[in-house]
């Protein structure tokens, strides 16, 4: 059950930073979004902890895959860059996550 107050954090708070482009760009009505998702994610990662999972490896997992989802969103929905170079980075950020995760056991 842990994992999907984990997997619920993450699309939170995806959902969030995607709206808060949203509302930048003058769609003020997004910073509810804004708002109920954040809170959202940091609830659903306060019940993933208290589950069990350890504060590095939710922490770690949470980041990369935000990271992650939020630039694949933006260049989706607003059209910005997502070049290899960044794709590479994303990629490094999942690793150091992944040694995280096996430094963990």
């Amino acid at each position: 059950m842990a994992w999907v107050f984990l997997i619920g954090a993450i699309l939170s708070e995806v959902a969030a930073s995607l709206s808060l482009k949203a509302a930048s760009d003058g769609r003020k009505g997004w910073y509810a979004v804004v708002a109920a998702g954040y809170g959202l994610a940091f609830t659903s990662l306060t019940f993933a902890l208290d589950r069990g999972l350890g504060i590095g490896v939710a922490y770690g997992i949470w980041v990369a895959a935000g990271v992650a989802l939020t630039a694949v969103g933006g260049r989706l929905l607003f059209k910005e860059p997502l070049s290899k170079l960044m794709a590479f980075g994303i990629a490094l950020v999942g690793a150091g996550v992944l040694l995280v995760e096996i430094g963990g056991h």
